[in-house]
């Protein structure tokens, strides 16, 4: 008697893995099933219970955005071919060489330090949000384009936070979307960037995402809207932040019905959105998402982003390095976080809450600098190392004491608004010794002046001049990556000069006994968030 194909192909599984192989092909995949043509229609509010992320590569990237900043709305991630939240730090050189090359380090403990910094801060949701969550890391051996130890990165900085991390990296994939409908062969880094490398990557991260998950259906059955961007868009206008001004959401007979259900947002690479080159409704299809939706109770949220005429987003990538001047685009504020969160909200999941309002203005570089003199503040001097290591602090070996001046400019805090909250977040390079416990228990002070202390540029007198409000604020001792102070005094609030400038320095209480110093604002300038009602 001949044996059935399943019990030849349970035989052939065990002897390739006996072998030793990483990867299993099946004995057939799924036929690409029709996708239901898109009607057009709006965005309306089911009975949403959890919400979820997924992406490729800049999807990935803002996949992991949206989940960080905003915990308290999803529930977990999926992501393929990208790398940890905040990696480019708003440069495109970090992003280009550090998150998806790795020349460069792209500097985990910095980044989770950024992370739990922005979550104290009410600029991302709180970081305890991510404690237990679901993630899924998909990275392959032939993918050049983000390198495995960039997706590594992701777990790790996941991890960090607590989050339950499934990292796949046991195929030879190349840079793409892993579906059983993936034209693509396995290894391949090509248009439509959807591959096949004989596994169903959707049952494995729903299955993680969801606890469990039923098998897909075999023809989608639900109804794929096309809705318009612009409404969700700042000032109802999508383009200008690089979104088109289509999307479209799958949504299942049973969540139509009434029945709860979840969200998945989904997002496209680079290459990959609708608009493009006319790649049309490609990755929806090909995603193997809608048919997975019908018999799980999921609703596919397919946010759409679109090139640019300029050079800075010509491949219709989402926004994970700062494009387009965005400061805020990994956190509250961001402009495609904040439109892709009134689709979900429209939906019917997270909150109606807007975060609190806010500026967080960086330091005012060709004005800030460091003057160093003896310990009674004698013999005062600039320094003159800012360019090559950063302004310093403390006692350097030349045994004087070293005090920054940052400056700010504060007139973009609305006269009309009362300041209930500000602080300064630094950023250390490099340095020697602690010059936190020489002597011990020493402390680093801000001083606040409501304008600047003699000229707006550092100047010897700046070393000793009065400030508005003395000791306003601390920063504890750190090692390494960035530090938030303790929130201004009132004297210190008082001191924000709406006007114009408005400078701090910083000093330590008490003068170190022997050489201990830290370097600060070499790569990342440092900031004063002002938070306002």
């Amino acid at each position: 008697m001949r044996s059935s194909p399943t019990s030849r192909f349970r035989r052939l599984t065990a002897l390739v893995l006996l072998l030793g192989a990483t990867q299993v092909l099946p004995p057939s995949t799924p036929a690409a099933a029709a996708a239901p043509a898109p009607v057009a229609g709006e965005l309306r509010t089911y009975a949403v219970d959890k919400v979820y992320s997924a992406g490729i590569s800049s999807g990935g990237y803002m996949a992991t955005q949206l989940h960080v900043a905003y915990s308290g709305t999803f529930s977990g991630s999926a992501v393929f071919a990208s790398g940890p939240y905040y990696c480019a730090q708003n440069d495109l050189n970090k992003a280009l060489n550090a998150c998806m090359e790795v020349s460069q380090d792209l500097q985990l403990n910095m980044l989770e330090q950024t992370t739990r910094n922005w979550s104290a801060q009410g600029r991302i949701d709180d970081v305890a949000g991510l404690a237990g969550d679901p993630v899924y890391a998909f990275s392959g051996t032939s993918d050049s384009t983000v390198e495995r130890p960039v997706v590594t990165a992701l777990k790790d900085h996941y991890g960090r936070l607590g989050a339950n991390v499934l990292h796949n990296q046991s195929t030879s994939a190349g840079h793409a979307w892993i579906s059983p409908l993936g034209p693509n062969a396995c290894t391949a880094t090509a248009t439509p960037f959807i591959n096949n490398c004989g596994v169903d990557a959707e049952r494995d991260f729903l299955g993680h995402l969801l606890g469990s998950v039923s098998a897909p259906a075999s023809t989608p059955g639900g109804t794929l809207i096309q809705f318009d961007q612009n409404r969700y868009a700042p000032g109802g206008v999508a383009k200008p932040i690089s979104m088109d001004d289509k999307g479209f959401v799958y949504v299942p007979t049973n969540c139509a019905n009434g029945a709860t259900c979840k969200v998945v947002v989904t997002l496209h690479g680079c290459k990959q959105g609708y608009s493009y080159q006319g790649f049309g409704t490609t990755f929806i299809e090909k995603a193997y998402l809608n048919e997975y939706a019908d018999t799980n109770n999921l609703i596919v949220l397919y946010p759409q982003a679109i090139a640019t005429a300029t050079l800075d987003n010509p491949n219709g990538c989402w926004n994970w390095w700062g494009y387009l001047g965005d400061p805020d685009y990994a956190r509250h504020g961001g402009k495609q976080i904040e439109t892709i969160m009134g689709m979900v909200r429209a939906l019917g999941g997270g909150s109606s809450s807007q975060p609190p309002s806010g500026r967080t203005l960086p330091s005012v570089d060709a004005e800030d600098g460091y003057v160093k003199a003896a310990g009674d503040g004698s013999g005062p001097s600039v320094g003159t190392l800012e360019g090559t290591y950063g302004l310093a602090l403390g006692q350097g070996t030349d045994s004087r004491f070293n005090r920054p001046v940052l400056s700010f400019d504060t007139s973009a805090v609305p006269a009309d608004k009362t300041i209930t909250r500000a602080y300064v977040t630094l950023t250390r390079s490099s340095g020697s010794g602690d010059p936190w416990s020489s002597p011990a228990g020493n402390r680093l002070l801000l001083d606040v002046q409501s304008g600047c202390l003699g000229g707006c540029t550092v100047e010897t007198t700046d070393w000793a001049a009065t400030a508005t409000a003395h000791g306003a604020a601390e920063i504890g001792a750190f090692t390494s990556g960035s530090k938030v102070s303790s929130d201004l005094s009132p004297a210190g609030l008082s001191a924000i000069n709406r006007s114009g400038r408005t400078q701090i320095r910083l000093r330590f209480e008490q003068n170190q006994t022997s050489p201990a110093y830290l370097f600060v604002n070499k790569d990342t300038q440092a900031t004063l968030t002002v938070e306002y009602q």
